[in-house]
């Protein structure tokens, strides 16, 4: 009995050990535990949950994650030249589909080296060890440097211990080279490719090579002459690269098309610190726009024919910021037509002009291709008068809280801004407003009650009814919350008793000033419109025969303010009625008796 434990003991320790054994493998290397991808296994599954201890695997991810993470990637188009986008953790995925062992496959023309510029491109059926189905590649920057992973998918093999010579091509350009290059584009000065080189055994390392398209210097095969790819740079040699095929056994890819067992040798990855390599630079921003994968029959990139073609496709590989500005106003402005000025110092590559710029409420200002720098700012030209800028939000931005500051007083957000990073802003500004002040004075003199009088400022009016918010005092009306600015006020009616004067009837320009209200801190002389009235009297004249019945008379009055009329009062015989008489005045009346 304790001869068989001691087996059953033995027998669990070797499966440790064996456990053990496969765990070595699956941690990242110093470029994937910097950058939070586990790029050197050879296979797509995220092991760090369960095989590493501590900070930084917590972040890590492998490719499989594109298809579990809330950016699921998503393959578009028809098989078999599907791509996908997807995101995880921050990383921006594409993968690439391709024909698999077909005459129908795109194929470059026979004698085509990597050099060539707008190669030709037909169809074929690709060597079995060259024949790519699938491309993955994802980018994304850590801590102020860009990293670039890469893998590639190949048929089942015919032998055990196939090479790979796969080229990653990435181009800045975007000009077509012709019908017959099937979507490739012109190369450009600075477009980049990365060669990895696999010799097939077991124990082999791929290593990771960088080539730049040059205009002038030396070329990687002497017997070019410029514009060429330059000498190539072993950046696995150097640190900045590490990569493995899955040369150990079967690996299980789920962020395919459709999830699948992949063979011994037919996965290979790797992952690239771009900033470390000199691709990227620290205070520069560079972006390429389109990749595509080719495989090759040998391991020299210069001089070996091209086989497989895998894309083109749009991929952003970038080590840019983005600067990214909102404008809000309090209340919202409808319709929008405030115009709002900023000033900026950030530059972009290529150079565009970032400054100045306006902003209406509700309006974005997104700048792109940002080049890496500290000592930035955006700063709001003065509002004022008829707006105040009260906040500056930048908590959406994924630059670190403590590299950027803002001041409503400069009315700036100061700011230091790495590769990949961006800032995000909103500037608010509240709408500065003032009150109009309307005093109502008799010509008697004294301040009058306006119970009842409408008076108009531009478009609106207002009507004194005797109290409440709008009403300060006894022969007063204020207004707030008026827009700042210059107001043509006229009265438009008086109150009742009250009748007009044709100064009062004349339109008066009024100063609304920002700040000025109508509790504590009322307007000035300047926002202040005098109306003065002059109180109605109305008299009447009345004539009535003695008995004799023999008497008429007629009456007349030279009332020059108010209305006659010559309605017999009840009783009267003839009277003479005089309305609206504006005091102070002297009317006369004359009663002619039997004219």
């Amino acid at each position: 009995m304790k001869r068989t434990q001691k087996k059953g003991l033995l027998a669990a320790l070797t499966v440790i050990a064996l456990i053990l054994a496969l765990v070595i493998p699956a941690a990242a290397g110093p470029v994937g535990n910097a950058a939070g991808f586990e790029d050197d296994d050879g296979n797509l599954v995220d092991d760090s949950p369960v095989f590493d201890p501590g900070p930084p695997a917590t972040g890590d991810i492998d490719w499989n994650n594109f298809n579990t993470s809330p950016g699921s990637r998503t393959w578009t188009g028809t098989a078999p030249t599907r791509q996908a986008d997807g995101t995880a953790n921050g990383w921006i995925f594409r993968g690439i589909e391709d024909w698999q062992a077909t005459t129908s496959d795109s194929a470059f023309a026979g004698g085509t080296k990597q050099d060539d510029d707008c190669p030709t491109v037909n169809t074929g059926k690709a060597p079995n060890k060259d024949d790519l189905k699938r491309i993955y590649l994802a980018s994304k920057v850590v801590g102020g440097r860009t990293y670039l992973m890469l893998a590639w998918v190949r048929i089942p093999q015919n032998t055990t211990s196939p090479s790979a010579h796969v080229g990653f091509e990435f181009n800045k350009g975007d000009t077509p080279c012709g019908a017959s290059s099937d979507g490739l584009v012109q190369r450009t000065l600075g477009d980049m490719l990365v060669v990895y080189d696999f010799e097939g055994g077991a124990g082999d390392t791929p290593v990771i090579t960088i080539r730049r398209w040059v205009t002038s210097g030396s070329c990687e095969v002497g017997s070019k002459s410029p514009p060429c790819w330059g000498p190539a740079t072993d950046v696995t040699a150097l640190g900045f690269a590490e990569a493995k095929v899955n040369t150990f056994g079967p690996v299980s890819d789920t962020v395919a098309p459709s999830s699948e067992t992949l063979g011994t040798s037919e996965f290979g990855e790797a992952g690239i610190d771009l900033t470390g390599a000199g691709v990227f630079g620290a205070n520069a921003c560079e972006s390429f726009g389109k990749a595509f994968g080719v495989s090759r029959s040998s391991g020299n990139s210069g001089t070996a024919q091209m086989k497989d073609l895998v894309g083109p496709t749009n991929f952003r590989l970038a080590n840019c910021a983005t600067v990214i500005i909102h404008k809000q106003t309090s209340p919202d402005e409808d319709p929008n037509t405030t115009d709002f000025g900023y000033t900026t110092n950030v530059s972009t590559t290529p150079a565009t002009t970032t400054s100045p710029f306006t902003l209406q409420d509700d309006g974005t200002k997104t700048i792109e291709n940002v080049n890496p720098a500290s000592g930035l700012n955006v700063t709001e030209d003065d509002p004022g008068p008829g707006y105040a800028l009260t906040s500056i939000d930048c908590s959406a931005s994924t630059v670190p809280s403590g590299n950027y500051s803002t001041d409503t007083t400069t009315r700036a957000v100061t700011f230091s801004i790495a590769g990949g990073e961006t800032l995000e802003c909103t500037f608010t500004n509240a709408k500065v407003t003032g009150a109009l002040r309307i005093l109502k004075n008799s010509t008697k003199g004294g301040a009058v009650s306006n119970a009842g009088a409408v008076f108009s400022y531009d478009d609106s009016s207002v009507t004194d009814n005797g109290a409440g918010d709008e009403d300060s005092d006894v022969g007063e009306v204020c207004v707030s919350g008026l827009t700042i600015g210059t107001y043509t006020v006229n009265e438009t009616s008086p109150p009742s008793g009250y009748g007009g004067a044709p100064a009062s009837e004349a339109d008066q320009s009024v100063s609304v000033v920002g700040g000025t209200n109508c509790t504590d801190n009322l307007p000035g002389s300047s926002g202040t419109a005098t109306f003065t009235n002059a109180p109605l009297s109305d008299i009447q004249v009345n004539f009535r025969d003695g008995g004799s019945g023999e008497t008429s008379a007629t009456i007349t009055c030279d009332n020059a303010t108010g209305t006659g009329t010559d309605t017999a009062a009840t009783g009267w015989d003839t009277s003479r009625t005089v309305t609206g008489v504006e005091a102070p005045t002297t009317i006369t009346c004359t009663i002619e008796i039997d004219p």
